[in-house]
C-alpha cells in the first residue's frame, strides 16, 4: 500500500495535505483498493460546513455504497468536479488528481493532530 510520508491520515482512511489556507482531502490508497472500482463519488457543495468526523460525501463502488468521513472540521471552499464525468480517478490517482475537496480548516492544528504515515500504516496492516 502507498501511504505518503508527507499526508496525514485518519482512522477513517481520508488523507490530508495543508496546502496554503486550505486542507485537500482525499481517501488513501488502501480504501479505494478495498473499495473496488469507484463508479459514482458524491461530495458537498463549495460553503458547506463540515465537522470532524462528520460526512463529507459518499462514494459508490461495484462492490458497495460508503461514506467519506471529514478529518477535519471547517468550510468546503472547493470540489473536484473531475470526480462528476471520472470517478475512476479515485482509484488511479488516490494521492493526486483522484482528492476530493479542499477545506479550509475551523483549527489551524487539527491536520496536525491526524495519524502521521507510520502510525496509518500501522493501522491499516495492525
Amino acid at each position: 500500500m502507498n501511504v505518503p510520508v508527507e499526508l496525514r491520515y485518519s482512522k477513517d482512511h481520508e488523507w490530508a495535505r495543508a496546502d496554503g489556507t486550505g486542507v485537500r482531502i482525499g481517501i488513501t490508497d488502501y480504501a479505494q483498493d478495498a473499495l473496488g472500482d469507484v463508479v459514482f463519488v458524491e461530495l458537498p457543495q463549495v460553503g458547506s460546513q463540515v465537522t470532524e468526523g462528520g460526512e463529507l460525501g459518499e462514494i459508490e463502488s461495484t462492490k458497495s455504497v460508503s461514506e467519506i468521513y471529514a478529518p477535519i472540521a471547517g468550510e468546503v471552499t472547493e470540489v473536484n468536479l473531475a470526480l462528476e464525468d471520472s470517478p475512476e480517478l479515485v482509484n488511479s490517482d488516490p494521492y493526486g488528481d483522484g482528492w476530493m475537496v479542499v477545506i479550509a480548516p475551523a483549527d489551524g492544528a487539527a491536520v496536525e493532530a491526524l495519524l502521521d504515515a507510520e502510525a496509518y500504516s500501522g493501522l491499516i496492516e495492525g
